[in-house]
């Protein structure tokens, strides 16, 4: 029992014990008096602690208007922030180290439980982003596959969490991207500094996102992607704020903004890629495999050495390979496994042969799982999620799929994306796996049921952890096994095709990064262990380029809640519930491993007492 739950129990014993006997001892009333002081201070603890997180989430809100929208508070719409000036990145090691210097002033052991697990997860937070202040990631600040730049064509597209219901929130967003040209300024600043301290982007990253920008420059406005909110202005506009406002963005976008986009591109051409590198990996850049090991576990959420990582990642792939051999066997396939691999990477019966022809499949499959999540889950999210495809502008260098969470207002629901470029990196028996991860019961219901818990600080509703997040969705694949998603064998090898991708990321990330692979090293002992469609795995291996740790995350995180599952299971026995145990990971939020840990061991504790 822990002290704080220990301390409101004699509190309550002894104020009974108070009412039952008048004529207490004076030893009595003493104790009377030290629990009730005692749990005074527990009160005061939480008062504290809530306060004071509260207060943090709206200062972090102020330093990241972006972020703030995408959450769902409209206060800073109109502002732009920027995370690469001097002031910001002051702002945020101040704000950093003066609310961590604020929570270790509270006991933590006056706390209740759940508050205990939420102020190891702030702690944690905070320290992490110290950490990772001493590393230069400002001198890298686009990549192909993530950046400002993507998240503000998003918005500005109108389809995303920028909003555009009023004439004021129109104005908002000239006004947020008046910040954006300025950040393209900055941005090319610091990307001179990376020049200059040899912390740059590998050379075929750079050729990767000079395509991206050229899409967004058009001489007529009206085809540009930030023109869209024009032409789908809502009724309740009058003829004048029409006029107004699309001669307005017309400005904006012709004189202002894609010019802007346009010197980007230039930069990046002209500036940029005679100065970028010839290595592939972090390990390449100045300090660069320190710095790979603190993404490493700031994304696993753990203190795993990277070669402990690269051993794991290879046993795995061993692993699923030889699962992978007993469906070819049960198939009647005759060939070896690399033969199974062509055939099932070639053959057209494996593929659709139109865009939407996929998106209709996978609404199919949305409605099967729809029908027996109930018997896995009580706690389901009430947001629903709809299935489109990748939007023109980045299809070519995107993931193959993708999930964007719903507004936390429930003005829309979530975006399960499909990349519809390459109908061939798309194939048929991969649909039910691709599914349980990016859409329910994965990456939609953990974040989904985030958003929408109640009870908790708001910083906790909204962090994020990739080890978490992305073991849970990996996790669900896993789950598909019980569903009886996964009786054709064909769907079944899908599965393990998924995993397998998620294996061989712990290898050729680790191998980029810490141990001097190459570009085509990494795509070649893809191609060797997969039937992945060559195209997803140079886009796959280009992204491990551009965000060296995330893909860790995946199957780092699997591993420790089927761990987690495995310890319920035994400790427990008859008394084992998997939807109350699913309860357990979806109903805190986001959480770093170790916090998740202690969550589950103190749920057995409490399962068995």
């Amino acid at each position: 029992m822990k002290l704080s739950l220990l301390a409101g129990t004699l509190a309550l014993m002894f104020t009974l014990q108070g009412c039952s006997k008048p004529e207490a001892t004076l030893s009595q009333q003493t104790s009377s008096s030290n629990a009730t002081a005692e749990q005074g201070d527990v009160q005061t603890a939480k008062q504290d602690y809530l306060a004071l997180v509260d207060t943090y989430f709206n200062d972090y809100l102020k330093l990241e208007p972006i972020y703030a929208t995408f959450v769902g508070v409209n206060d800073y719409n109109a502002e732009f922030g920027g995370d690469l000036s001097e002031e910001y990145l002051k702002a945020r090691h101040e704000l950093n180290t003066r609310y961590l210097a604020k929570v270790k002033a509270i006991d933590i052991q006056l706390l209740p439980v759940d508050l205990q697990l939420s102020y190891a997860l702030f702690v944690y937070d905070r320290e992490m982003a110290l950490v990772g202040e001493t590393f230069p990631s400002r001198f890298m600040p686009i990549s192909q596959f993530y950046s400002t730049v993507i998240t503000m064509v998003q918005l500005g597209s109108g389809e995303s969490a920028q909003p555009f219901n009023t004439v004021q929130d129109y104005r908002n967003w000239e006004q947020r991207v008046d910040g954006f040209i300025k950040w393209i300024q900055l941005a090319q600043n610091r990307m001179n500094e990376g020049i200059e301290s040899k912390v740059v982007l590998p050379r075929v990253l750079v050729e990767r996102i000079i395509p991206q920008l050229d899409t967004m420059l058009t001489t007529d406005v009206t085809q540009s992607i930030f023109y869209s909110p024009i032409q789908h202005f809502p009724e309740s506009f009058s003829e004048q704020d029409k006029i107004t406002l699309t001669n307005s963005y017309q400005a904006m976008i012709g004189e202002r903004l894609v010019p802007a986009l346009t010197g980007l591109r230039d930069y990046f051409k002209q500036t940029y890629l005679p100065k970028s590198r010839a290595t592939d990996g972090w390990s390449g850049l100045p300090n660069g495999k320190a710095w790979y090991q603190q993404l490493a576990n700031s994304h696993t959420t753990t203190t795993m050495p990277v070669d402990e990582i690269h051993q794991i990642g290879l046993s795995e792939v061993a692993r699923i390979l030889s699962e992978m051999d007993k469906v070819r066997e049960q198939v009647g396939f005759k060939g070896d496994l690399s033969t199974f691999f062509a055939s099932l990477s070639s053959e057209p019966q494996y593929f659709y042969t139109d865009p939407q022809g996929l998106i209709d499949g996978y609404m199919v499959l949305k409605e099967k799982i729809n029908q027996v999540l109930p018997q896995y889950f009580n706690v389901m999210p009430k947001a629903d999620y709809v299935v489109k495809p990748v939007e023109s502008f980045r299809e070519q260098s995107a993931a193959g799929a993708s999930y964007e969470s719903p507004a936390v207002d429930g003005s829309r629901p979530g975006v399960f994306y499909i990349n519809t470029y390459n109908l061939k990196a798309q194939p048929k028996w991969g649909m039910t796996t691709l599914s349980l991860h990016e859409a329910a019961p994965g990456h939609h219901f953990q974040i989904a049921i985030k958003q929408e818990l109640t009870g908790v600080p708001e910083f906790q509703r909204f962090s994020g952890y990739t080890a978490f997040e992305e073991g849970w969705a990996l996790y669900a694949e896993y789950l598909g096994i019980e569903m009886g998603l996964f009786n054709d064998p064909y769907q079944y090898f899908g599965k393990l095709s998924d995993e397998m991708l998620r294996a061989m990321r712990l290898v050729v990330d680790t191998g980029l990064h810490a141990k001097g692979w190459s570009r085509e090293q990494a795509i070649q002992y893809m191609k060797d262990n997969s039937p992945m469609a060559e195209s997803d795995i140079v886009a796959e291996v280009e992204r491990y380029m551009a965000i060296p740790g995330q893909a860790l995350s995946y199957k780092v995180g699997q591993l420790k809640i089927l761990e987690l599952r495995a310890r319920a299971e035994k400790a427990l026995g008859k008394k084992f519930d998997l939807k109350a145990f699913h309860d357990q990971i979806l109903t805190s939020g986001s959480l770093p491993m170790a916090v998740m840990e202690q969550k589950i061991d103190r749920w057995i504790a409490d399962t068995q007492a």
